[in-house]
C-alpha cells in the first residue's frame, strides 16, 4: 500500500487547483477602488478576427489533454509541468491582487454576426475583462509546449512537437486578435514562461535552494565558532 501511494502521491499537486480556483474566482469578485486599465500603442494596430475565437478556447483542450496524458504516462513530465504551472499562475493571483487590472480594447459591436462573433460574444459574457496580467493563456500554452519537449517519448515525434508549437502559436495569437488580452499581457506572460523555466527546467530553483541551505550553514558555523 506504501509503494502505491509513493507511486501516485504526484497526484496530489492537482490540489493546486481548487486553490487556485477559489482564489481567482475571489479575485474576480472583488471591486476595486482603482482598476489599472492595461494598454499598448501596439493595441489599436491589431486587428479584430472572430475566428481566432477557436484557437483561444481550444486552449481548454490544450491544456487539459497532455496534462492527463502526462499524469497518467510521465510523472517526472507531469511534476515539472505542475511546478511551472503553479510558480506562475501564484505571480498571476500576486498580481491580481497588488495590482487590480483590466482592460478596455473588446469592441462594443461587431460587423458582423456568425458563429465566430457569438462565440466571442459568448465568451466577454462569462469572462470579466479584468485581472488579465500576464495572461494565463500565453503562460499555460508555453508550460504544454516545454512540457512536450521535455518528455522524452513526445519530443521525439517531430510531427507532435511542430503541432505543439503551432498551436501555442496560434492561442498566443488568438489572445490579442479576439482582444481579450492586450500585447502588454502576452509580453508578461512570455516573460513569466521564460523565468518559470529557468526555476523549473534550467535548475535555477535548485540552486537558489542550496545557496540558501548555504548561507543557512554558514550562519550556524559562525555562531557555533
Amino acid at each position: 500500500m506504501r509503494d502505491k501511494l509513493n507511486q501516485y502521491k504526484h497526484v496530489l499537486l492537482l490540489l493546486y487547483f481548487p486553490f487556485y480556483l477559489a482564489a481567482f474566482r475571489y479575485l474576480e469578485n472583488i471591486r476595486p477602488d482603482r482598476l489599472h486599465i492595461i494598454s499598448s500603442p501596439l493595441d489599436q494596430y491589431i486587428p479584430f478576427i472572430p475566428v481566432f475565437i477557436l484557437p483561444y478556447l481550444f486552449w481548454f483542450l490544450y491544456i487539459a489533454g497532455p496534462g492527463l496524458y502526462f499524469l497518467f504516462c510521465e510523472k517526472e513530465v507531469f511534476c515539472r509541468l505542475m511546478y511551472f504551472g503553479m510558480i506562475g499562475m501564484t505571480v498571476f493571483l500576486v498580481v491580481s491582487w497588488v495590482y487590480p487590472n483590466g482592460l478596455a480594447i473588446r469592441p462594443d459591436s461587431f460587423a458582423d454576426d456568425n458563429v465566430f462573433t457569438q462565440l466571442t460574444r459568448f465568451v466577454y459574457s462569462v469572462d470579466t475583462a479584468t485581472n488579465v496580467l500576464p495572461s494565463i493563456h500565453v503562460f499555460n500554452s508555453v508550460g504544454i509546449y516545454l512540457a512536450v519537449k521535455d518528455s522524452e517519448r513526445l519530443s521525439q515525434k517531430k510531427g507532435i512537437r511542430y503541432a505543439s508549437l503551432i498551436m501555442t502559436t496560434l492561442i498566443i495569437l488568438s489572445t490579442m486578435f479576439v482582444k481579450q488580452h492586450s500585447v502588454v499581457d502576452v509580453v508578461a506572460g512570455l516573460t513569466l514562461s521564460y523565468v518559470s523555466y529557468e526555476l523549473v527546467y534550467g535548475g535555477r530553483a535548485v540552486q537558489i535552494w542550496n545557496s540558501m541551505n548555504m548561507v543557512k550553514y554558514r550562519k550556524k558555523e559562525e555562531l557555533k565558532s
